[in-house]
């Protein structure tokens, strides 16, 4: 089960973040087809936060056909996405890397910044 974790200092709603870290659940292979999502009560009980807003991004999730609400049952994943499971041996590269970075004295927003840069430049907007 997926255990959301919600960043107030972001900027970005909170239905954004519940809605990106399932998806990032998906691609990484830790949630799959059949799995059920934590209820609202659940993740409301873990974070604090309103239960329109899990609500709001269930139904998003469900309006791009990735989960489907089941009544009286939950919410379920119907589609996985991408192909980078947890356990890939890229994670580990990339987990060398961010240590390389943290040791070089770089934080967590130079991290980002500076892979996002390279991500950018190799995948390009509107590539998929």
């Amino acid at each position: 089960m997926v255990a959301y974790r919600i960043d107030r200092r972001s900027g970005v709603a909170t239905y954004v973040q519940i809605v990106q870290q399932t998806k990032q659940a998906l691609r990484l292979g830790l949630l799959e087809p059949g799995d059920k999502l934590p209820t609202a009560r659940e993740v409301v009980e873990a974070t604090a936060i309103n239960p329109n807003t899990v609500l709001k991004a269930y139904r998003e999730l469900e309006r791009e056909g990735l989960v489907e609400a089941r009544r009286g049952l939950g919410t379920f994943v119907r589609r996985t996405l991408g192909a980078a499971p947890a356990d890939s041996p890229l994670r580990e590269e990339l987990d060398v890397w961010v240590r390389n970075a943290r040791t070089a004295g770089l934080d967590r927003e130079d991290v980002a910044a500076l892979f996002g840069s390279v991500l950018d430049a190799h995948f390009p907007k509107g590539d998929q």
